[in-house]
């Protein structure tokens, strides 16, 4: 059994959708006891750790690439926990099945030991450094990711802010199958409620009342007739959308509707918003946005080449650069200021699912890439 595929089943075992203290002690651990490198446990639980091109404990001041993954996963079914609470993982037909395996214990578990192994003084600006300013390599893990990147957002309150990141969500199956891509931008997500206001009356003498609902549904006319945004990352086409996917309104069969509340779901490109606030010109109208899940673009194409070409020479298939429909922790970053890219195991569909799994020569390929990229920066 390769090292990341023992690393990744201890790791994915570890209950932690509801808390994540114990997979986080793991992690912590683990780092002390394979590296030097300066470990750290936030309040919230976050595991950072900071090592130089000579192994020894991370410079705050020097150049940083981060290899960032999060430790929380989503519920499990019940078929992917045992009697004592535990999770389930399998290996079959040259897959590990399990909750968290693909999103992204098994990432996470690529990039724990990429961060051991990566030999920071074997590219030439790091042997010509000294090692006050030599690049720094940060691994970190966050908590809450699921839950609209609360860990994230803690730490960059705290002061974590490096200057690169490779973010290991899924980017394996988007140019083609089983090829790992790289990632130069991600959708964001925008929730919000359009709450329409009226006055009860009774049903048998509408024109005494103003109906909620039918000034919702002018409010969701407007929306229907909204451009989605699009940009362009380095030649790669991102594209928003806005849809109306609930609506709750009326308290009785015979009463007028005095409120009625729509639920939007906007999926936000980097820099671009859908103009929603075009339904406030609707009288007795408002709009509220309930989250805010930021995009992601990256800003430096030599970055986003460098990751290419260590994803290049990890696998037999030809990566491209690609975009992603989710939202993830890069978002947080990259609105910070770091300059972000997206890589990782996971394909399209595995992630939440029952059935969730992750290829082995996957892992072991994203533990090439991060140790490429590491040693490249």
């Amino acid at each position: 059994m390769s090292e990341v595929v023992e690393l990744t089943r201890e790791l994915v075992a570890i209950p932690s959708h509801e808390d994540e203290t114990a997979a986080g002690d793991f992690v912590e651990s683990w780092l002390r006891e394979e590296t030097d490198a300066e470990v750290t446990r936030d309040e919230v639980g976050n595991v950072i750790a900071r090592r130089n091109h000579d192994g020894s404990e991370g410079n705050a001041d020097a150049s940083s690439l981060a290899l960032v993954g999060h430790h929380d996963v989503v519920p499990p079914d019940d078929s992917q926990t045992t009697d004592d609470g535990g999770y389930v993982v399998e290996e079959r037909d040259g897959r590990l099945y399990g909750r968290g395996t693909a999103d992204m214990k098994g990432t996470v578990a690529a990039a724990m030991l990429a961060f051991r192994d990566a030999d920071l003084g074997a590219s030439e600006s790091a042997e010509a450094s000294t090692s006050a300013d030599s690049p720094e390599l940060v691994f970190a893990s966050f908590v809450g990711e699921e839950v609209g990147g609360e860990g994230a957002r803690a730490a960059i309150d705290r002061g974590f802010a490096p200057d690169y990141a490779v973010v290991g969500e899924g980017s394996t199956g988007y140019s083609a199958a089983g090829v790992t891509d790289v990632a130069v931008a991600h959708k964001g997500r925008r929730g919000s409620t359009v709450t329409a206001h009226g006055s009860a009356a009774h049903a048998s003498e509408p024109e005494a009342g103003e109906n909620a609902v039918y000034r919702a549904c002018d409010a969701v006319d407007v929306i229907r007739d909204l451009d989605f945004p699009a940009v362009e990352v380095f030649g790669e086409q991102v594209r928003g959308s806005v849809a109306v996917t609930e609506i709750d309104g009326g308290s009785a069969w015979n009463v007028i509707p005095e409120t009625c509340e729509v639920t939007v779901d906007e999926r936000t490109v980097p820099g671009e918003r859908a103009p929603l606030e075009r339904v406030e010109e609707i009288d007795g109208v408002e709009w509220a946005v309930d989250q805010d899940l930021p995009p992601m673009a990256c800003d430096d194409e030599a970055f986003a080449e460098t990751l290419l070409a260590a994803a290049e020479t990890a696998q037999d298939g030809q990566p491209e650069l690609v975009t992603k429909p989710h939202a993830t922790d890069a978002g947080w970053l990259a609105e910070a200021g770091t300059t972000c890219v997206v890589c990782g195991a996971a394909e399209p569909g595995e992630a939440h699912t029952k059935d969730e799994s992750v290829g082995i020569d996957v892992l072991e390929r994203c533990y090439e890439i991060y140790r490429g990229a590491a040693e490249s920066f």
